[in-house]
């Protein structure tokens, strides 16, 4: 898609690592670290990158980890552990830096484009540039096992949350009455169809994100984290919180996203009224899901024209957009079932090309993207690393049976949400490796703890205390 930025939008992006700076020098780590994240993805300009020479563009989604190791190593002078503890995870992250050049190696031939164009083959260059990419788009996820490990972390991710969608529901509530024109207005350029932001008679807003699927799912969370401080805060403040959450689900039905609303009406009362270990064994439960879904959708075990049924209950211009989506995927599926193992790699080469015109289909779902560019081994590599987390976390809560911070449970369904929602639409951002990294570190120091404990256990067998002295 081609872009004409403006002055601004360069001069934003170039100053994101000035502001990141300052946030890590007048604010605690892990609020620095949020801030970083979640302003960049807020703010910086889409679609906007810096080409440089050999080392990956420098875009919105990759300068906040960059930023913040920076940081963390010049400035707060710290060390950052890139190996998590568990040998499933060692594993799984060797397989997700290096399984390119297993791709490339598979890929060096061109595959046809239409009845005259081809697209090249994969090469060794190619696999080095994957493996940086690679590298960068997870160091949010490093980041945040370090510094976002703690209950009170995860507090304040909640509170700038909540603060983040007040903030963004200006610009919000701006463009659904005068169309989404703020990136037009301050960058100088439109970042997607604009028809796609036209829905019931009026409009869905984008603001600075690259779609308003997006948006929506950044309210929900929004939504969702100023709930749990309703539930969880003093209660001479519960009317004052209370009167956010509703305005925030409000900004979550502006947003017109069947989707955002559906997760809105299911997670939130979850989240008020079921006990805190159940929240975390059904955000572990729903990763279990996202993890398999292409063995089941491959087998016809998902009930897809069900869910198109009851998608057209509602609007039948939702049930054919879901139907349009699980089309385009069926046809991807069988394409990528041509090249399980490594994928196709990229240049396109994952897409369904029509022989006459050369028109590709689309590809909406981050599980068919993955599945097309790497194949089995890259989409275990990925969504094994996100839904990691949530399974060692369910393990810690169901044999320790210990109570659940409401912070780390609300993060947990937040995050299990941003899993499903990877199933239909590619929002996987920096803030969800984010959300990762900071459920692993939490169930990492679980696990610690538990085995202290158990040492503890066994040193107190083998060392009773001694005889009493009668004086």
């Amino acid at each position: 898609m081609y872009i004409t930025p403006n002055p601004i939008a360069w001069l934003v992006l170039l100053s994101w690592p000035l502001v990141t700076y300052l946030f890590f020098r007048k604010m605690t780590p892990d609020r620095a670290l949020i801030w970083t994240v979640l302003g960049a993805y807020m703010l910086l300009p889409p679609l906007l990158k810096i080409d440089l020479p050999v080392v990956p563009d420098v875009t919105k989604d990759s300068l906040p980890g960059l930023m913040g190791v920076v940081m963390v190593l010049f400035v707060l002078r710290d060390r950052l552990s890139l190996i998590p503890q568990s040998w499933i995870g060692r594993g799984l992250l060797v397989v997700f830096v290096l399984s390119p050049f297993a791709t490339v190696l598979t890929n060096g031939e061109v595959i046809p484009k239409g009845p005259r164009e081809v697209i090249q083959g994969m090469r060794i260059y190619d696999s080095l540039a994957a493996v940086i990419n690679q590298g960068i788009e997870i160091l949010p996820f490093f980041l945040a096992r370090r510094y976002l490990a703690t209950e009170e972390a995860m507090r304040n991710l909640l509170l700038a949350l909540v603060t983040a969608g007040l903030i963004y529901s200006v610009p919000m509530v701006i463009e659904t009455q005068l169309s989404p024109q703020m990136n037009v207005w301050i960058y100088g350029y439109f970042q997607h169809d604009f028809w796609q932001t036209v829905r019931a008679g009026g409009y869905r807003p984008i603001v600075f994100m690259p779609h308003g699927l997006w948006v929506a799912f950044f309210a929900f969370m929004a939504a969702l984290a100023a709930a749990t401080v309703f539930k969880v805060g003093p209660a001479l403040r519960r009317p004052k919180q209370g009167a956010v959450t509703l305005y925030l689900l409000a900004m979550v039905a502006a947003c017109k996203s069947m989707g955002a609303i559906l997760y809105s009406a299911v997670l939130i009362p979850v989240m008020l009224m079921a006990p805190r270990r159940w929240q975390v064994l059904l955000a572990s439960a729903v990763a279990v899901l996202v993890m398999t879904y292409p063995i089941l959708r491959g087998a016809h075990l998902i009930p897809m024209q069900e869910i198109t049924e009851f998608a057209g209950k509602f609007s039948a211009d939702r049930a054919a957009s879901f139907q349009f989506r699980v089309d385009n995927e069926e046809l991807l599926l069988a394409h990528a079932e041509r090249k399980i193992l490594f994928g196709w790699g990229g240049y396109g080469r994952n897409m369904v090309y029509d022989e006459f015109t050369g028109r590709s289909n689309i590809a909406d779902g981050m599980w068919i993207i993955t599945m097309g560019i790497y194949g089995w081994t890259g989409y275990i590599a990925q969504f094994g690393l996100l839904v990691l987390p949530l399974l060692l976390l369910g393990r810690e809560v169901w044999s320790q049976r210990s109570p659940v911070s409401p912070w780390v449970a609300s993060v947990s369904l937040i995050f299990a949400a941003n899993l499903l929602d990877l199933l239909p639409n590619g929002t996987l951002i920096p803030f969800t490796w984010l959300m990762a990294g900071a459920l692993l570190g939490q169930a990492e120091a679980l696990a610690r703890q538990r085995k202290l404990d158990r040492a503890a256990d066994i040193a107190a067998q083998w060392h009773p205390k001694a005889g009493r002295t009668v004086i």
